[in-house]
C-alpha cells in the first residue's frame, strides 16, 4: 500500500487586524481539514501585518502565550491538524526587535518545533522604487530546525531563505524529507524567480516543498505575489493557487521519495 500524507498551503491577503486575519485563518483551516489534510501551512506574517514596519511590535507575544498563539492552538486541537504557524511576531532579546518565527503545533496543540528566520530581506528591487529593511525591526535566528510529522521529516524555512541552497542541504543532512516555505514575496522577484527557486530546492534535495504565500494588495500598500503550491520530490508542482485567499492541498508519496531516492542517489554523490 502506497504511503502518502495529505498537506495543505494557506494562502492569505492578511493585514493589521489580528482578529480579522485568525478569522481567515480558522476558515481556511477547516476547509483543509474537511479535505483531508494532516498538516497545513500557513504564509509570513499570518497574524498581523501592519501599516509600518514598527508596528510588528505591539502585538509581539512571548513564546507559548498570547491571544495569537492561543488561537492557533486551539484551531489545532479543533480540526485535529499539525500546523505550521506561517511566522508570527514573537518577543526577543533586543527589545525592539521581534523574532519571526515559524512555530509547529502538534494536533492537541503543543508547540513542538521553532524556527526563527535566518536570512533577512535587507534589499533594493533592481529597477523598481521598492526597498525594505527587514533586519531593522527583525532579530535574525541561527539555528536550522528540522522536526518530525505525520508526513515526514520536516525542515522549515522561511521566504528569503530559499535563495541560500546551503540552509537546505543542513536540512537534507538532518534528515529532512520535505521542506515548508511560508512567504510573503514581491511581486516583482515572484515574477522573476519564485516558482524556479522553490522547483530547485526540491529537484536538489530530492524532497517535496510546500509553499503558503501572502497574495494581493495589503493595507500598507505593499503588494505581494501568491502563487501558493506544493511541489514534489521531483521537482513537479502538483497543485498550486496563483491568486487569491484559499488554500492548495496534494498528497506527498513518500514511497515514490525513497525509491527515487534509491534509484537517483543523488545526495550521496555530492562531494563538498
Amino acid at each position: 500500500m502506497t504511503e502518502t500524507t495529505r498537506v495543505a498551503a494557506v494562502q492569505m491577503t492578511s493585514g493589521p487586524s489580528v482578529p480579522a486575519n485568525l478569522a481567515i485563518v480558522q476558515r481556511c483551516l477547516r476547509e483543509a481539514a474537511e479535505a483531508g489534510a494532516k498538516l497545513a501551512v500557513l504564509p509570513e506574517n499570518v497574524a498581523f501585518l501592519g501599516r509600518r514596519d514598527v508596528d510588528k511590535l505591539a502585538v509581539a507575544e512571548p513564546q507559548g502565550s498570547g491571544p495569537i498563539q492561543a488561537a492557533l492552538s486551539g484551531y489545532a486541537r479543533e480540526f485535529g491538524l499539525w500546523i505550521v504557524a506561517g511566522t508570527l511576531p514573537l518577543q526577543s532579546a533586543e527589545p525592539m526587535k521581534v523574532a519571526a518565527a515559524s512555530l509547529v503545533f502538534d494536533e492537541r496543540g503543543e508547540i513542538v518545533a521553532r524556527y526563527d528566520k535566518i536570512h533577512l530581506f535587507d534589499v533594493l528591487i533592481p529597477g523598481k522604487a521598492e526597498a525594505y529593511r527587514e533586519s531593522a525591526h527583525i532579530l535574525a535566528g541561527d539555528t536550522v530546525r528540522v522536526v518530525d510529522t505525520p508526513c515526514g521529516r520536516l525542515g522549515l524555512s522561511v521566504c528569503y531563505d530559499i535563495r541560500f541552497p546551503e540552509l537546505y542541504r543542513s536540512m537534507s543532512a538532518e534528515g529532512a524529507e520535505w521542506f515548508t516555505v511560508p512567504a510573503a514575496f514581491t511581486v516583482p522577484t515572484g515574477e522573476a524567480h519564485w516558482e524556479t527557486l522553490l522547483r530547485a530546492r526540491a529537484i536538489e534535495n530530492l524532497a517535496a516543498v510546500v509553499a503558503a504565500g501572502q497574495v494581493g494588495r495589503h493595507e500598507n500598500g505593499r503588494a505581494t505575489y501568491g502563487d501558493s503550491m506544493i511541489i514534489n520530490h521531483w521537482g513537479e508542482i502538483q497543485s498550486r493557487r496563483r491568486e487569491g485567499v484559499g488554500i492548495v492541498v496534494a498528497d506527498l508519496d513518500r514511497d515514490a521519495q525513497r525509491e527515487a531516492r534509491q534509484a537517483f542517489p543523488a545526495l550521496q554523490h555530492r562531494k563538498l
